[in-house]
């Protein structure tokens, strides 16, 4: 089994440098035409430092630990599934990935998930919680894959501005929440001499971290903070609480263990076991997915780079399969990790990947070391990501947007402090996606005229929806127009059904009036679905609107004029 491993991880990390044609992943997407080297090169020398992604992935690996540690705690497992599980996800994400420079581990977000599922299956019998989640990671990871095959990641792009705002102030508030839990020694405040060592030790390594890249931008903060305040803690002789402590603490050894092995989960293959494990599949596939795909819009704002969400989709539910015949935790992208790698020089697939392999190694032959990091620098370290997450700029324009954007970043904020991102999110776009309904249903309005030939024209302005029907109705007179009429839906957008609809039934009206009606201008697409068009409808095709509502569509369109 151990062979296997060693096998399977070097195989991952040289096809990486390949250079031969390969299609990505499978045929589902090999129209993208990329070769194996472009799609997955490890280093990009025309856009990144190598030189910066591997400071910068060494600091990322040390922040992993404790976070790794502290989500296996809460999920109820060994502090060492969590440790693999941060592995696995940090290297395949970052080789296969759709964002290069993004770190995903194990979450706060799927362990809260995990807890409910562990424990669940540990009524089944001893040890069967561990096997449970394994095999429900596996199914995530099916269900990951499949969005990506699906090409559903690119619906992450109608998340609103303000929704990622909301998002983005309420994951800085989690973050800084979650480091105050490292202020307590067994659910008390610590207090006194300790207190104090706790606060001097975040301070001063806020204070590398801020001041270092004034002297020398080329140096990374970060590791230089976390190096310095760990020599002054070991030489000094400085009691405070370190990484080893941490675990000890929460019940375990150590970091220290082998390579991870390949095992199939020990489970009943039934339908009990698969209506057991699927709801939770489901909602960790979910989140796991939202969260990845937000923290990839994210840093595409940070960088000014655009990444690909169905890649990361994929790469993210392969990375979850593997850890479930692996013995890792799971996971996601990490908002606090990624932004840490972007901000301290990662910009490459290199940063992710030595992030993982220095974590392995960390594992396999630095634990000693490690263990003997001070939870003050790592807590300074994850204060400076808060700092630099939140979007200050929220105070400077609550009086200048909308309210109702206002309204939903304050929203988006408050649920994903007090429950989940996947809920603030969708809570988001659906009041988002409400008001901007109601705005549109607003803006609907015609213009009139007669012409010399006594025939009325209605120019149609605004888009026409289930939400503008009742105020489109309102613009004709039906028993007053004169005996021949046209409507030009030139300058109007048809939506949906039901503005189809609300067409089809205006011009029945029309006709049992006796009067002849010309709907000019329509897109084909809803003249295939009207009822009777060749009797009503007097339509210049050459001039109708092409309405591209996919993206998808629009695409194929520029390329078959190109």
């Amino acid at each position: 089994m151990r062979l296997c491993t060693i096998g399977f991880l070097t195989c991952l990390v040289l096809s990486s440098f390949c250079s031969l044609e390969m299609p990505y992943l499978c045929s589902p997407i090999r129209k993208l035409n990329m070769n194996f080297r472009e799609a997955f090169s490890i280093v990009d020398k025309n856009r990144v430092s190598a030189k910066s992604d591997i400071f910068s992935g060494l600091t990322v690996a040390l922040a992993l630990v404790p976070e790794a540690v502290a989500f296996a705690f809460v999920a109820g497992i060994s502090p060492i599934v969590g440790l693999y599980g941060a592995f696995m996800m940090g290297l395949i994400t970052s080789i296969f990935g759709g964002r290069p420079g993004m770190i995903s581990g194990a979450t706060g977000a799927l362990a809260v998930v995990m807890v409910s599922l562990v424990a669940e299956g540990e009524l089944m019998g001893e040890g069967q919680g561990l096997q449970f989640l394994f095999a429900t990671l596996i199914l995530t990871g099916i269900i990951q894959m499949s969005a990506g095959f699906l090409k559903l990641g690119k619906f992450i792009r109608m998340v609103p501005h303000s929704v990622m705002m909301g998002f983005v102030n309420g994951l800085a508030i989690v973050i800084f929440m979650s480091q105050l839990g490292m202020f307590k020694v067994g659910g008390e405040w610590l207090t006194g001499q300790s207190l104090f060592i706790m606060l001097g030790l975040t301070l001063l390594t806020m204070a590398i971290m801020v001041f270092l890249p004034k002297i020398n931008k080329n140096i990374p903060g970060a590791l230089v903070a976390i190096v310095v305040v760990s020599l002054i803690v070991i030489f000094g002789g400085v009691e405070t609480e370190t990484v080893k402590s941490f675990i000890q603490a929460g019940g375990g050894d150590g970091i220290k263990a082998g390579l991870p092995s390949f095992n199939v989960p020990v489970i009943d293959l039934n339908w009990d076991t698969l209506a057991f494990i699927f709801p939770y599949a489901v909602i960790l596939a979910a989140i796991g997915l939202i969260e990845s795909l937000m923290t990839l819009n994210l840093l595409d704002e940070l960088t000014e780079t655009r990444g690909s969400g169905n890649r990361e989709s994929v790469a993210q539910g392969l990375a979850n399969m593997v850890n479930g015949f692996f013995g890792g935790m799971g996971g996601c992208a990490m908002i606090g990790q990624s932004i840490i790698n972007v901000k301290s020089g990662g910009r490459g697939r290199l940063s992710g990947v030595v992030a993982a392999l220095a974590l392995l190694g960390f594992i396999l032959f630095a634990s000693e070391y490690i263990e003997m990091v001070p939870i003050a620098a790592l807590v300074g370290v994850m204060f400076m990501v808060v700092i630099g997450t939140f979007a200050w700029s929220t105070f400077k324009v609550w009086n200048k947007v909308p309210k109702a954007d206002f309204i939903v970043i304050l929203l988006v904020t408050v649920l994903t402090v007090i429950f989940d991102l996947a809920i603030a999110v969708f809570a988001g776009v659906i009041i988002s996606a409400l008001v901007f309904a109601w705005q549109n249903a607003l803006r609907i309005r015609a213009r009139k005229s007669i012409d010399e030939h006594g025939i009325k024209h209605y120019e149609i302005y605004g888009p026409l929806f289930f939400g503008s029907i009742s105020l489109f109705n309102s613009k004709f007179d039906i028993k007053e127009d004169p005996n021949e009429v046209v409507i030009d839906f030139a300058e109007s957008r048809i939506v949906d059904q039901s503005a189809i609809e609300a067409i089809n039934k205006l011009a029945e009206r029309y006709q049992k009036e006796g009067k002849t009606i010309h709907l000019r201008h329509l897109s084909k697409d809803c003249l295939a679905l009207i009822k009777r068009a060749e009797e009503i409808c007097d339509v210049n095709v050459v001039e109708d609107p092409d309405y591209f509502v996919a993206i998808d569509n629009y695409n194929k369109k520029v390329a078959a004029e190109v």
